[in-house]
C-alpha cells in the first residue's frame, strides 16, 4: 500500500487482505489525517497486478493497527471472498515459536532495466521478502510486542533509513495462524531483529467499538478466549531430551555422532540460517566459539562452546528444530542427543 504524504510523495507499507474489501496494516503506515489518498496494490509487477483506492476506517496509534476498506472495484478474476485468517494468542511463557512474514522492505529495491523512465534511467521496484525466523515470547515484554529474529539484510548503507522500511504492516504467522503485525525495526537491536504488535494485546488496547469493527470486517474473535492458543514444541508431552548435564570437557569422539547428524542438516549447512540460529540463542556462543570456514570444525567449535555455557546446547538444538521443522535428519539428531544423554547419565550413576 502507498499512502501519499503532505509533499505529494509516496510512503510504502505492507499489509494483508482479510476480506473481499478489507486490509489490515500498521496504523503508522497510514498516519495521514485523510486516508482517502491511500492506494492498495496487489500482486505487484506481476501479470495479475491490480490497484485500488482505499479508505482508512480504523487507525489506532496505541495498538498500531489499521483497517482499510477498498473503495475501488475488485477485479473479476480476484478471489471473490477472501476469508478472514485464524487469529492466535501467544503464551506468556518461556517459548520460542517459528514465524513467517511477507512484505516489501527497502533493501529489496531493485532496478528494472527492461523499463525506462523519461530520462532513460531504469525504473525501480521493490521485490517481496518472505522473512522466516523465530520469536522468543518473553522478549520485549515492557513494549508489549513480539521480537522477531529473522535473516538480516546483507548491509545497512543508509544510516538515516532502515533497510526494513516498508515491512511494517506485514502479517506475522505461526503455522497458519496470524499472531501479529510487523510494526518497527529498532536499530539498536541489529539488522536481524524486528518488532511486531501482538493480536492478543488488541483486546487491551482497542476500544469496544474498534474491536467490534475488526470482528465484523476482519473476522477477529469477539473475545481473547476465542483466539487460537499457540504453543511451541516445548508445550507438548514429547519434550526433547536435555543435554544440560553433559560435562564441559566432553571429548570429540563423544560428540562425533551428534556432530555428523547436525552437519547433514540443511539449516546447519547454510551459512545464513546457521547465523540466524546462533543469533537467537545466548550471544556468548557466537562471540566465544572458534569459527572456521570448514563446516565440521566450525560446528564442533560451537558445540564445545555450548558445553562451557550450561543450557546453551539445549538452546542451540531447539533453535535448529524450529528452523528445520520435521525431517528425517532432525529425527536422527534427536536420537543421537538421546543416546549421548543416556550414556553420560549412566556414567554419572556409576560414579
Amino acid at each position: 500500500m502507498r499512502p501519499r504524504t503532505a509533499d505529494g510523495t509516496g510512503r510504502r507499507g505492507s499489509g494483508y487482505r482479510v476480506g473481499r474489501r478489507w486490509v489490515l496494516t500498521a496504523a503508522h503506515v497510514v498516519r495521514d489525517p485523510d486516508g482517502s489518498a491511500t492506494t492498495v496494490r496487489f500482486e505487484a509487477d506481476r501479470a495479475d497486478e491490480w490497484t485500488a483506492p482505499a479508505h482508512v476506517v480504523l487507525a489506532s496509534e496505541k495498538a498500531d493497527v489499521a483497517l482499510l476498506e477498498i473503495a475501488g472495484t475488485v477485479p473479476a478474476g480476484v478471489h471473490s471472498t477472501a476469508e478472514p485468517p485464524p487469529y492466535g494468542a501467544v503464551p506468556e511463557a518461556d517459548e520460542t515459536l517459528p514465524i513467517t512474514a511477507l512484505g516489501f522492505p527497502r533493501f529489496k529495491l531493485r532496478e528494472d532495466r527492461m523499463r525506462r523512465l523519461d530520462d532513460g534511467s531504469p525504473s525501480q521496484y521493490r521485490d517481496s521478502c518472505h522473512a522466516t525466523g523465530m520469536t522468543s515470547v518473553l522478549s520485549n515484554r515492557r513494549e508489549g510486542t513480539l521480537e522477531l529474529a529473522v535473516g538480516p539484510p546483507g548491509s545497512d548503507p543508509e544510516p538515516d533509513r532502515s533497510p526494513w522500511e516498508g515491512m511494517s504492516g506485514a502479517a506475522v504467522w505461526h503455522e497458519g495462524t496470524l499472531i501479529g503485525l510487523i510494526s518497527a525495526h529498532h536499530r539498536a537491536d541489529g539488522l536481524g531483529r524486528l518488532a511486531a504488535v501482538r493480536v492478543d494485546r488488541w483486546y487491551e488496547q482497542l476500544t469496544g467499538a474498534e474491536l467490534e469493527l475488526l470482528r465484523q470486517c476482519a473476522g477477529l474473535p469477539a473475545s481473547p478466549s476465542a483466539l487460537v492458543p499457540v504453543a511451541g514444541p516445548s508445550g507438548g508431552t514429547d519434550r526433547p531430551v536435555s543435554l544440560a548435564h553433559l560435562p564441559d570437557d566432553l571429548p570429540l569422539r563423544e560428540l562425533n555422532g551428534l556432530l555428523t547428524e547436525l552437519t547433514a542438516l540443511p539449516t546447519v549447512r547454510d551459512h545464513t540460517s546457521l547465523a540466524l540460529v546462533l543469533d537467537s540463542i545466548d550471544p556468548a556462543i557466537a562471540a566465544m566459539s572458534p569459527r572456521s570456514p570448514a563446516l565440521r570444525p566450525d560446528v564442533f567449535g560451537i558445540l564445545r562452546t555450548c558445553l562451557r555455557y550450561r543450557g546453551t546446547l539445549d538452546q542451540l538444538l531447539e533453535a535448529i528444530r524450529l528452523m528445520e521443522g520435521d525431517s528425517a535428519g532432525l529425527a536422527r539428531v534427536d536420537q543421537e542427543a538421546m543416546e549421548l544423554s543416556r550414556r553420560h547419565r549412566r556414567a554419572d550413576e556409576r560414579r
